[in-house]
């Protein structure tokens, strides 16, 4: 950081004295007196120029040393006449900012008021980039503060190398002093103070800036009007900075980048994209930076494909940078587009812009969300340097694929190659031990939550393992984790309300909910649907009623598709089918498979074989690809004995190319999984496995759980009862 004060007083004699140290001692020796006055002046001359050439030279070179012992010798012979010293200072100094030479600039400096130059223009602004150049800004401040010039040049240097360094307090403080000195501003004084004042979001000062802009003739340049757009943009006053633009006589690029980059911060896609869309009409020259913009716009409104439409366009019109083709692999990757996403790593590569990290890390979440983690893996593997992000982006693909074992080594080699998780990374993974039912894992990561401090105001941590946990079915520990918070959200509660609700314990999952509604957290779609579910599950159907009935009137949430499944789910349960048929048929939404397999499951539990045979053939009409589905009308055929329509079932299903998965369990065995299929024999641990599953079986059955035997569950189990049928 730079140093700075706020413009401490700094006596002009203990600032000379600190300088008269810096100059070297040979230096100081005052050249010999030529002995013979009369001798010939044009010889000295000639010298004086080559010392010049020869200093020039050294300069250009960058041979600093060899630039100041030809400095030394010039002083000798241009002593009688110090005025040739100026352009060789001035050299030095140029040299010494390119160079950020600190000890040499500070013996120029003394040079330069020893000679008496300290008041010349050109050498004064020299030493202000000299000393804002290399972070020194109080002492840039002190060498504007003894300018005597009311030129605003020195002032504006300086104002505008704390802008840079991000001092803006000290910048206005700069600008007053300005304005105490009656040192007028020019229109390259407000751009950096117009900044200031909106970094700072100082309101009161940007207006009395704007006042005295007003009305003088740099309220008509343009560099100070974009300034101004700019500002009160940061203010948040859209209305003032349109305005304003609208009165612009000239725009240029930067005037289209600020107003549309104004709308499209604060969501406003729509007025950025018409402005877009001007700015092409005044045939203004296309830039990436607006590209970004609106290109950035679409992606956070989830406009994926307007997002790739535009880069597409642009990019026979402009060359796209790094972060151009961030947007566009982050589009890809929520929309599946895998070939394209493959086309943009391509162009990456022939431009030489697949060496930024943030291209890898989108090209690995492009690759992983597309389900191509070998490609995903190869481009994180090539990584020299991996940051958090980068292990975020692979750890999250794998998670995203389900692939536990493969996310729990990865987060141990990356504790073991030193890299600190953050939020983000425990985030992304303890979801995927609710989906595999390994809380062995999600139990470790509430243990590293837990010892880590800056994690503890982290609610999206606290949430995931509430919601691990009542996925999980320990509704226990949620309720735990849930008792611990401070503060809550709406995710906070409707992951308590999900958990009972899927226990059964609707009547909890109530109270729940309107400890939430008092608490002033107001319900999204997402709460409704968790308790919508809850009263399904517990056969709450009065009050599942009046909570959707409360949606629209109560709560302003429009009912989605996924709530009109969970009321058709809360009358089937119940056994009032013609409700639930009601509810399918008549809601705004075209029926999807899941509905009508709910209501031929509960068709077959509650034995209405004329609904569940018209419900089956709705389902049917739709193809699905599902096998799940078609296991379900067999179950309901094979529980009222209608062989016949199983078989037709069955070659419905061959005749589609739709096969039943075989089922698949697992035995967590110590750190690892064990998996096993339907029949499975050849598992490693099969003779121990199907001895203990057969006495499970004998204990369920003693507890009064007996399996249907009509229930269809593998292949086998349709070619057995299709024999069944024909025998029949």
């Amino acid at each position: 950081m730079p140093s700075s004060s706020t413009f401490p007083s700094i006596p002009k004699q203990l600032f000379l004295s600190r300088l008269q140290k810096c100059i070297p001692i040979s230096w100081k020796h005052k050249p010999t007196k030529n002995p013979n006055p009369n001798n010939n002046n044009y010889c000295s001359s000639m010298v004086v120029a080559h010392l010049i050439s020869s200093l020039k030279h050294f300069v250009t070179q960058s041979h600093l040393p060899n630039a100041f012992h030809t400095f030394f010798h010039l002083q000798h012979h241009a002593a009688a006449a110090s005025y040739h010293l100026l352009h060789p200072i001035s050299s030095l100094l140029l040299a010494c900012i390119k160079l950020k030479s600190l000890p040499q600039g500070k013996q120029l400096h003394a040079q330069i008021v020893s000679f008496g130059f300290d008041q010349h223009p050109v050498l004064v602004a020299r030493l202000i980039g000299f000393y804002t150049n290399v972070d020194l800004l109080a002492d840039a401040r002190v060498i504007v503060e003894m300018s005597d010039t009311l030129q605003p040049l020195h002032w504006n240097m300086l104002i505008s190398s704390y802008v840079r360094n991000g001092l803006f307090a000290e910048a206005l403080e700069a600008y007053k002093e300005m304005l105490r000195k009656e040192v007028k501003p020019d229109d390259y004084t407000y751009p950096s103070v117009l900044k200031a004042c909106g970094e700072l979001l100082d309101y009161a000062a940007g207006l009395e800036v704007h006042g005295s802009i007003e009305g003088g003739l740099m309220e008509q340049s343009l560099v100070v009007c974009n300034a101004l757009v700019s500002m009160y943009c940061r203010f948040g006053e859209l209305e003032v900075a349109r305005r304003l633009f609208d009165d612009m006589t000239t725009r240029d690029a930067v005037s289209w980048n600020t107003i549309i980059g104004c709308y499209a911060s604060r969501g406003m896609l729509g007025e950025a994209v018409q402005l877009f869309e001007r700015m092409e009409g005044e045939e203004i020259e296309m830039n990436i930076v607006i590209c970004n913009t609106i290109a950035g716009g679409y992606l956070h409104s989830a406009n994926f494909m307007g997002a790739l439409q535009l880069l597409s366009q642009m990019r026979m019109k402009i060359h796209l940078d790094n972060i151009a083709m961030v947007i566009g692999l982050n589009a890809c990757s929520h929309v599946g587009a895998f070939k394209l996403g493959k086309e943009i790593h391509g162009h990456a590569v022939r431009t030489c812009l697949d060496g930024f990290e943030n291209i890898k890390n989108a090209l690995i979440t492009m690759y992983s969300r597309c389900k191509d983690l070998r490609h995903a893996y190869m481009v994180f593997h090539g990584m020299e340097e991996k940051g958090v992000i980068t292990w975020n982006s692979m750890l999250s693909g794998y998670a995203h694929m389900d692939q536990s074992e493969e996310v729990s080594f990865l987060f141990r080699e990356m504790l073991h190659k030193g890299v600190e998780p953050n939020f983000v990374t425990i985030a992304s993974v303890l979801p995927l031990c609710a989906r595999v039912a390994n809380l062995q894992h999600g139990k470790e990561f509430h243990c590293y939550i837990m010892k880590r401090v800056e994690f503890k105001n982290y609610l999206l941590l606290w949430n995931s393992l509430i919601d691990m946990y009542a996925r999980s079915g320990k509704v226990l520990e949620a309720r735990r984790v849930f008792d611990s918070l401070s503060t809550r959200d709406e995710v906070t509660y409707t992951s308590m309300i999900l958990g009972y609700g899927m226990k059964g314990d609707g009547e909890i999952s109530l109270k729940l909910f309107e400890e939430m509604c008092k608490s002033n957290i107001k319900p999204d779609h997402v709460t409704m649907v968790a308790v919508l579910t809850a009263c399904s599950h517990s056969g709450l159907v009065a009050q599942g009623q009046l909570l959707f009935k409360k949606m629209l009137y109560l709560y302003g949430i429009i009912p989605l598709i996924e709530h009109y499944t969970c009321m058709a789910d809360l009358f089937g349960r119940a056994g009032l089918l013609n409700k639930a048929k009601d509810v399918i048929t008549g809601m705004p939404y075209k029926p999807t498979p899941a509905m009508w397999a709910t209501l031929i499951g509960a068709c077959r539990i509650h034995g209405n074989m004329v609904m569940g045979e018209w419900a089956a053939g709705k389902l049917l009409e739709m193809k699905p690809d599902h096998s799940g589905y078609y296991v379900l009308i067999a179950n309901m055929y094979a529980a009222a004995g209608c062989w016949s329509k199983l078989a037709q079932v069955r070659t419905y299903m061959r005749d589609l190319g739709v096969r039943k998965s075989p089922g698949c369990a697992w035995v967590d065995v110590g750190n690892e999984f064990s998996s096993f299929l339907v029949g499975d024999t050849s598992n490693s641990h099969a003779p121990e496995i199907y001895p203990l599953m057969d006495g499970l079986n004998e204990v369920m059955k003693d507890a009064g759980y007996i399996c249907s035997e009509e229930i269809v569950s593998s292949e086998e189990d349709f070619e057995e009862l299709s024999m069944v049928g024909s025998v029949c």
